[in-house]
């Protein structure tokens, strides 16, 4: 009798261990913009998070930023969703679009933190369908980093401050053995600046005219690529930098191998890591010939997959990264300007390093922001696929600056006019 009791008692108690064990929720996270230090810091961001919420862990999956478009749709075409993915804007439109992620705004509804959330959090994470189909981290807003030292050695003591002082400048540097004038990304990531550039170059903001025609064919746009182009071509930048993407451009502006570099405030870490910070600045975008500039204002954000089976926790684990407290460390660390109105007041962001940024964000009448078309369903693969190859085949003389900006001009306008057509009000 003894024995029967014995295994009764211990056969309750692996069945209660069991179901201890299947109570327990798992949260499958994927990251997409991924560096090593970048991703210690959310994994120390979980950590808390799971320390606080027992019986809750997380799953992460870190996927290298070069290859992670074709990586995670790989991984959703295959039914390997996650339950939270780092959702870059480009990508929003594939995914909202086709119905798998989830609407937040019943979440936010709930959430205390929402009261200092700024209404561009609110405005850019629903720009599909009119629904919170993700929730911003932070902005990615392109400013100007110049070398003081190698500008002086040049000649020059100021940044550019409209395009033609910026290809002066990359002219006399480059003349300086062994030095470049610009931090080119001709490789995965590059668009948004090859963009910017266009934009500046023809006076206009944005991507199209009120029909839904793009606007990259025209002759400003094309004399913008034909910029770029020609700085390549000319050896004011490196000419492995046909091939750079986010690592490469920060580290030969920190080296010093080239004076320039347009980047958002997420370069400024490593840059500042490894600078003095008398030895260079940040300024605002250059001009074009309209005296307006348009930089690039990108984001980045959480989003939560429609058939995940654990949405609360998965929601417990976006609010906690997305509090003011761990919003603003996330900012400082990935280099990102926050999403909540309090983070104004904090210290960190009222340095002269952020000063370029701010620069562009007091004066609107002459810098007009720019984001990406991100309600395009197919804008993640013309992005980090077709556009990297096009642009390449432009540097390296193979095509011409007006085939491309075509080619780019009439993908867009389908994409915008077909989006119109099914949106009509």
């Amino acid at each position: 009798m003894k024995k029967y009791n014995l295994l009764f008692a211990t056969a309750v108690g692996l069945a209660l261990s069991a179901g201890s064990a299947l109570a327990d929720s798992t949260i499958k996270m994927v990251e997409v913009i991924t560096s090593p230090p970048r991703t210690e810091f959310l994994k120390k961001q979980i950590a808390e998070f799971e320390t606080a919420n027992p019986g809750v862990k997380v799953e992460l999956v870190s996927l290298p930023w070069g290859q992670a478009f074709e990586k995670f749709l790989t991984m959703v075409q295959a039914g390997d969703t996650p339950d939270i993915v780092e959702m870059p804007e480009r990508w929003l439109g594939l995914y909202g679009t086709n119905g798998q992620l989830e609407d937040l705004t019943p979440y936010m509804a709930k959430w205390g933190d929402a009261a200092t959330l700024g209404d561009r959090a609110k405005q850019f994470g629903s720009v599909v369908d009119g629904k919170q189909y993700m929730l911003p981290y932070g902005y990615y807003l392109r400013a100007m980093f110049w070398n003081k030292k190698l500008f002086k050695e040049a000649g020059l003591d100021h940044a550019p401050t409209t395009l033609d002082e910026f290809m002066d400048a990359n002219k006399k540097i480059s003349a300086i053995n062994g030095k470049y004038g610009y931090c080119l990304r001709g490789g995965p990531g590059g668009f948004n600046g090859v963009q910017m550039f266009m934009n500046i170059a023809n006076g206009k903001g944005g991507y199209f005219k009120e029909d839904g025609t793009a606007t990259l064919n025209e002759p400003g746009s094309v004399k913008g690529l034909e910029m770029l182009a020609e700085i390549y071509k000319n050896g004011y930048a490196p000419k492995d930098s046909v091939s750079w993407g986010f690592n490469e451009i920060v580290t030969g502006f920190y080296s010093g191998t080239c004076a320039m570099l347009d980047q958002d405030p997420d370069a400024l870490i490593g840059i500042a890591e490894k600078m003095s910070p008398d030895d260079f600045a940040v300024a605002p975008m250059p001009t074009g010939p309209s005296g307006k500039s348009y930089p690039t204002l990108g984001y980045a954000g959480w989003s939560m997959f429609a058939n995940s089976d654990v949405k609360e926790d998965a929601w417990k684990l976006m609010s906690s990264l997305l509090s003011p407290a761990n919003n603003i460390g996330w900012a400082k660390e990935v280099g990102v300007l926050p999403i909540h109105t309090s983070a104004a007041e904090d210290p960190h962001f009222k340095t002269e390093q952020f000063k370029g940024w701010f620069d562009e964000l007091s004066n609107p009448d002459k810098f007009e922001f720019v984001t990406p078309p991100v309600h395009l369903e197919n804008l993640g693969n013309f992005y980090d696929q077709v556009s990297v190859k096009n642009f390449q085949e432009v540097l390296l003389g193979q095509r011409t600056a007006k085939e491309i900006a075509d080619e780019w001009s009439a993908f867009l306008t389908k994409e915008q006019q077909d989006w119109m057509a099914k949106n009509k009000k």
